[in-house]
């Protein structure tokens, strides 16, 4: 990417970030009087971006823009962008009708081979491990609920 889109993320992800964590304070306790309630989850997600978010900024001035003759590693690749953006707004409206495992699963294998095509046994291995082993732990062991296979 360039320098001047990792500034512009830079910036929005830690916008982000600090909203995530302020509406994070805005979840009340856990009723059962455990110290770790609902609102740990969010404020550790929004506390991370802003934390990453602030080192990209801080990477992102300290770099010299050097490029040489036909170096397109640094140009944006708004292609592969807009495919995984596609993919996780699929991911979110197709989260309920079916079910946690194959929405991921089918949003990781289309994430893995945007980024490095032509290895699809081990995009598909990753991609069902993680799926289901996610699925089996929150479920099961932890007690959660996720949305299940379509019926």
């Amino acid at each position: 990417m360039t320098l001047r889109f990792d500034r512009i993320a830079s910036i929005v992800f830690f916008i982000i970030g600090v909203l995530f964590f302020t509406e994070a304070l805005k979840i009340s306790d856990s009723a059962y009087g455990s110290s770790v309630g609902p609102k740990i989850f969010p404020m550790g997600l929004g506390a991370s971006l802003i934390v990453l978010s602030t080192l990209l900024i801080v990477q992102s001035f300290k770099a010299k823009s050097v490029k040489t003759a036909g170096d397109e590693s640094d140009s944006p690749q708004y292609k592969r962008f807009l495919i995984i953006l596609g993919a996780a707004i699929g991911y979110v409206l197709l989260l309920e009708p079916l079910g946690y495992v194959i929405t991921t699963f089918v949003f990781l294998v289309i994430a893995f081979q945007t980024l490095e095509r032509g290895k699809w046994l081990p995009s598909l291995l990753i991609a069902a491990a993680f799926s289901g082993i996610i699925y089996y732990g929150y479920v099961n062991i932890l007690g959660g609920s996720l949305p299940g296979f379509p019926i």
